[in-house]
């Protein structure tokens, strides 16, 4: 019998002191006394990581999230050496490192504040139950500093006084304080009025974040088993933070056209009858959609990779059907594989020995939507390529264009915990370990072989995959939706604010289920939502069955015409929310900003949850209220054109904004160029033969773009796009619009029609490249409309 208390537990452990250190090019290690290794990585002048062993080697280094060649790089690097700390310089930041119990403080190479400093800094507990230690970190947190990020968390933006976990979690009509839910992004920014930092935890166990809710002044940061690991980005802008990032973690291939339309999808569109029911009302009714789901009644006793003959006899035909009529066909695939003997997926799992297994070696077993299932062992590379060739069927001999991956926290039915025991084992990559490590990375290996197969077998065409289950890096992958929601005004507000916090997050491609999955939506509140929805990357419709109907004509002729209304919006939108999209690949900057990313030197925005910029020049707000005709709202620095009246206002300051039930407050900034499409009933049903601009005048400068393409294939790969630069210059009496354009690609239109709004003049004088033109010049409203040669240099009103 032990009787030393201090053997039976320790309690936590801290490094002693310093007695060597080492350096490896870009890389440094400090070694202590009782064992203890810091390892200290510059990535860039900005980006460094830190990561702990304590027994003094460490393991091999393998992670998920990380792209393969993340971008490194440095001006200048050098380690000083003073009496009771090391110094780690760059051009960015200094890192200071304690000799006496190798505490972290972090300081800005300009002035020499000090951005980040430990509070207890690492520290672990020994925890024999788990044969493994429970590694923590905690930090100093300074007066009205504000945090934001972690995913899909429903909660407020600022995070300041909360504690979550990520650990993924299937949860049924959760709440705005469930947690965790879905999702694991270990990844938050700090805010300190005009600085602002990042720290990415990059530990895959049940992993915890305390935002000065135990103590004050301390934020902290741990996990059940792994590695110290995580990484310090400097902005000192939030948006640079989230940048660098996304970087880090990666960013998807541009998506096809179609899938930034309107999508409508439920729980479930069966039998073939009632798909092309749906599917025609929308043509009769003229609101646009793109893409129809199918959900799980479409499979044979929902085995996966199979379809019901009796509900749809032929699907190839009515797959083709309805892709001549511009739907894409969606189809979900869950990760559990029905246990049967005459199955043929399952029979090459089993043969193959792809399947997840205890500890003891039986196969892991769990009960699902097709009942007693096995689960594939996504961590493997061959089963990864098995489960990517098992698509071809789908999309390349029917014609299936998209796949949803559910499930796949993964979830099991009638369990304690709602998914695998601890002792399932996983390959993870030739680095074996059991379920507590593999867990929240499970439902991103799975949409990754999704991904490749559909990748695969759609070619020439590009991939559109969708996720539930996420871990950081996911967004490489496919796009995401945030779960079973409830059709009630609070979960408005929360879809609201998970969209704004993931784009925060790096993971831009994502939307909730508009109008709600649990429960059945108010007329009003289906409206707000589908108004809400036209500003989300991922624009879809998706309930279930038991609750009623859902599609936008379900509620009467006045909600189907304001639904109408904001879906077209949504169309005219496409090439403002495809050059967004294409900017978020190309830099990492998030199509969703939240205002304390756009001002975070205004205190006002940290604390606005409501309020979003869509891109970089439209400013979004929801009505969150039933019963109401308008609400108030904060408008950010800067002047902010009406969109629906074209009046002025200026930013820094909360205004009253009416919006009925058929409005929603919407504001464009002064000088942006927005570029509009015709509206179509799908993506591809009409030629493009004229662009809209609609240019808001501005006294000063601004920048816009426009990035297009064939909107699907690879050719934008081989320089086959077009992006015009235009930089808008106004001077009370005149105006100036340059234009720079890059790429091979040739628009199917030839012609822009310029719309001027807000301008204080009337045009007179119209110079294109120094030569006067006559173009025909239209005037409603005060905006003045003119046509224009796409291939302008320099455009000079008076």
């Amino acid at each position: 019998m032990i009787l030393n208390e201090q053997i039976q537990h320790k309690g936590n452990q801290y490094p002693s002191h310093v007695i060597k250190h080492e350096r490896d090019l870009d890389t440094f290690y400090f070694h202590t006394y009782n064992r203890v290794i810091l390892q200290v990585t510059v990535l860039r002048d900005s980006v460094v990581r830190f990561r702990y062993t304590t027994t003094n080697k460490f393991g091999d280094d393998f992670s998920y999230a990380l792209v393969e060649n993340t971008s490194v790089g440095y001006n200048a690097l050098e380690l000083i050496e003073e009496e009771s700390e090391f110094i780690i310089k760059t051009n960015k930041i200094h890192v200071k490192i304690n000799k006496a119990n190798l505490k972290v403080n972090i300081h800005s190479a300009d002035d020499g504040h000090l951005i980040l400093g430990d509070e207890q800094g690492f520290h672990w507990e020994d925890s024999y139950e788990l044969g493994t230690d429970i590694v923590k970190m905690s930090k100093i947190s300074k007066d009205a500093e504000s945090f934001y990020g972690l995913g899909d968390k429903p909660t407020h933006l600022n995070l300041k006084g909360k504690r979550f976990e990520n650990w993924v979690t299937d949860s049924y009509a959760f709440g705005p304080n469930t947690d965790p839910i879905y999702k694991a992004i270990p990844f938050y920014v700090g805010v300190q009025g005009e600085n602002a930092y990042g720290i990415f935890f990059d530990n895959t166990f049940r992993t915890s974040f305390d935002f000065c809710q135990e103590r004050r002044q301390v934020t902290s940061f741990w996990a059940s088993g792994g590695e110290m690991n995580y990484y310090f980005i400097h902005g000192p802008q939030v948006e640079e933070v989230v940048e660098k990032y996304t970087q880090m973690t990666g960013v998807p291939e541009l998506p096809p056209l179609w899938a930034l339309g309107f999508h409508q999808c439920k729980w479930s569109y069966y039998p073939e009858a009632k798909v092309k029911e749906i599917t025609n009302k929308f043509r009769e009714l003229s609101i646009p959609c793109d893409a129809i789901y199918l959900d799980i009644d479409y499979m044979d006793g929902f085995r996966c990779f199979t379809w019901d003959k009796e509900k749809f006899p032929d699907p190839k035909r009515m797959v083709d059907e309805l892709n001549a009529d511009g739907f894409k066909t969606v189809v979900i695939i869950d990760p559990g594989i029905k246990i049967d003997y005459d199955y043929d997926v399952f029979l090459e799992g089993i043969e193959n020995d792809y399947f997840c297994k205890r500890a003891d070696g039986p196969y892991m077993k769990g009960k699902v939507w097709p009942g007693e299932c096995y689960f594939p062992d996504f961590t493997r590379a061959d089963v990864r390529e098995w489960w990517a060739g098992l698509f071809k069927g789908l999309i390349e001999e029917i014609g299936v264009r998209g796949v949803w991956n559910d499930m796949n926290e993964p979830a099991v039915m009638d369990v304690p915990g709602k998914s695998f025991p601890d002792d399932v084992r996983f390959d993870y990559d030739g680095h074996p370990c059991s379920h507590r490590k593999a867990h929240n990375i499970y439902g991103m290996q799975m949409a990754r072989a999704t991904y490749h197969g559909v990748k695969r077998h759609a070619y020439p065409t590009r991939p559109f995959v969708i996720t539930r289950a996420a871990y950081s890096g996911t967004q490489r992958y496919t796009s995401t939706w945030m779960g079973d929601n409830i059709a009630n005004w609070e979960h408005l507000v929360v879809a609201n604010r998970q969209i704004q916090r993931m784009a925060m997050s790096g993971y831009s491609f994502a939307g909730t289920d508009i109008g709600g999955f649990a429960e059945q939506p108010q007329c009003e509140l289906f409206a707000r939502w589908v108004q809400l929805g036209v500003f989300h990357p991922f624009f879809r419709v998706h309930s279930s069955g038991d609750h009623g109907e859902q599609e936008p004509w379900s509620f009467g002729d006045e909600i189907t015409n304001i639904c109408r209304k904001f879906i077209e919006i949504r169309y005219h939108l496409l090439p403002y929310i495809y050059s967004t999209f294409w900017k978020y690949i190309a830099h990492g900057t998030p199509m969703l900003k939240s205002l304390v990313m756009y001002d975070q030197a205004d205190v006002q925005t940290h604390y606005r949850t409501d309020e979003f910029l869509f891109g970089d020049k439209i400013l979004a707000c929801p009505i969150n209220e039933p019963n109401v005709k308008g609400r108030r709202m904060y408008i950010p620095k800067g002047i902010w054109f009406d969109y629906w009246s074209n009046s002025v206002f200026k930013g820094g300051k909360e205004i009253w904004v009416d919006a009925d039930i058929d409005s929603m407050p919407i504001f464009v900034k002064s000088g942006a160029i927005i570029p509009k499409y015709p509206v179509q009933q799908y993506v591809g049903e009409k030629e493009i033969t004229e662009l809209k601009l609609e240019c808001y005048y501005k006294d000063g400068e601004e920048k816009s773009f426009i990035y297009e393409d064939e909107g699907d294939g690879y050719g934008y790969k081989k320089g086959e796009y077009s992006k015009r630069d235009f930089t808008f210059v106004g001077k009370g009496d005149e105006i100036i619009i340059r234009q720079h354009k890059n790429g091979k690609f040739k628009t199917s239109y030839d012609t822009f029609e310029v719309c001027l709004i807000g301008a204080p003049f009337k045009i007179s004088i119209v110079e294109l490249d120094n030569k006067e033109i006559q173009p025909e010049i239209n005037y409603e409203k005060g905006i003045a409309c003119f046509k224009i040669d796409k291939n302008f240099g320099e455009l000079h009103l008076k």
